[in-house]
């Protein structure tokens, strides 16, 4: 069975920028569907991004287009964040699903989850 572990998380300023990591450890069979969830206090857990392993499209909710970039390097998930807004603070979740993706699924459609990393943006 596969297990995630996030690490990257922090505190910023708004308009900063960081990068989350997720490590993968475990055999991996195949293509997958990996992503990136957000939950903020007293708010629903949210797919920020997501990527397929299989032909590397990427999906991400509106909110972050343009300053968020999700890739995908062997047994590595990234989330590169920039224009950071204090509205993005929330803890993050690395998470991942077989067999693929085409778009950003709920939450419930994933199995596999990482302990979470928090990001915390101040203005």
């Amino acid at each position: 069975r596969l297990q995630l572990v996030e690490s990257g998380g922090g505190s910023v300023q708004a308009g900063g920028s960081l990068k989350l990591s997720c490590v993968v450890s475990g055999v991996i069979r195949g293509s997958l569907c990996m992503a990136w969830f957000r939950q903020a206090p007293g708010k629903m857990r949210e797919g920020v991004a997501a990527i397929y392993t299989g032909g590397g499209s990427t999906y991400y909710v509106d909110s972050v287009k343009g300053r968020f970039t999700i890739s995908q390097d062997i047994n590595m998930l990234f989330l590169q964040m920039n224009s950071l807004k204090p509205e993005d603070t929330a803890m993050y979740y690395c998470a991942a699903r077989y067999p693929y993706c085409s778009g950003l699924y709920a939450p419930i459609m994933f199995d596999l989850w990482g302990q979470g990393t928090q990001v915390t943006v101040s203005s």
